[in-house]
């Protein structure tokens, strides 16, 4: 069991993390073809972040998307992909790059283990179960649509990544680098080919039930009662003090 001034002092400075995170920008210095990145919650609730080029979206997902660069993009016709029961998309926006339209979408479901009930998520699996003290979350990433999207301007070097936002302090993690990139993320990575042939990704964390943000604001909310009964005793001493001065009889100076 970690300690609970160790515990404190890890939540605390991974709350700081966040912040620096929130502040910074340019959180990876990457450029991804593809990513799915996961704001997981400790009640199974999750935010993902979807980022994709469109060739890559119709090569991966077969989602039914122009390749072509000068084709116009609908918005609503995006949204329609990614909607579903349980699920509800907050956010679709374009951007180009290298060429290449890509598509920004961000999708809110109540439960994780249900998006791959939604039509660009079931390649996966997801699992996220409590095993004793810790919650487990897992997700197998299978094999691709395969859609023929042509001579795209790829040249070998493009990436995806799958990358997870956990919630609560790590217990576990199977992230190939073994890092912990501040603000609690974890991430796997892998070469465009690869994904396109169906070379599987495993992703396995296991965390602590209370969140990161429960667990800060508690200890926030503890030192702040801390503090006020130190300065409460304080000035308690001070005036204690000042009574015991004011109460010593006066001697009258002898002539």
């Amino acid at each position: 069991m970690v300690p609970v001034r160790l515990r404190a002092a890890t939540t605390l400075a991974i709350a700081c993390s966040v912040v620096a995170s929130a502040c910074g920008g340019g959180l990876l210095g990457k450029e991804y073809e593809y990513e799915e990145e996961i704001r997981l919650s400790v009640d199974g609730a999750a935010r993902i972040n979807l980022n994709a080029s469109v060739p890559a979206l119709a090569a991966l997902r077969g989602v039914d998307l122009d390749p072509d660069p000068n084709a116009q993009i609908d918005r609503a016709t995006v949204r329609t992909v990614f909607e579903g029961p349980g699920a509800e998309v907050t956010s679709v926006r374009l951007s180009r790059r290298e060429g290449r339209r890509f598509v920004h979408v961000r999708v809110e479901v109540d439960d994780i283990r249900q998006l791959s009930q939604l039509a660009p998520f079931s390649w996966s699996t997801y699992q996220f179960d409590r095993r004793g003290e810790v919650l487990e979350f897992k997700q197998r990433v299978g094999s691709p649509s395969r859609r023929e999207v042509g001579d795209v301007g790829w040249n070998g070097s493009e990436l995806v990544a799958f990358r997870m936002h956990i919630p609560s302090v790590i217990a576990f993690h199977n992230a190939p680098s073994r890092e912990v990139r501040r603000g609690n993320i974890l991430e796997w990575e892998q070469p465009l080919a690869e994904r396109l042939k169906g070379v599987p990704i495993d992703v396995q964390v296991s965390m602590e039930r209370d969140s990161i943000l429960y667990t800060t604001l508690l200890l926030f909310g503890s030192t702040i009662v801390l503090a006020a009964i130190a300065f409460g005793v304080v000035i308690w001493r001070v005036a204690r003090h000042g009574r015991e001065g004011s109460s010593k009889p006066l001697h009258p100076t002898s002539g």
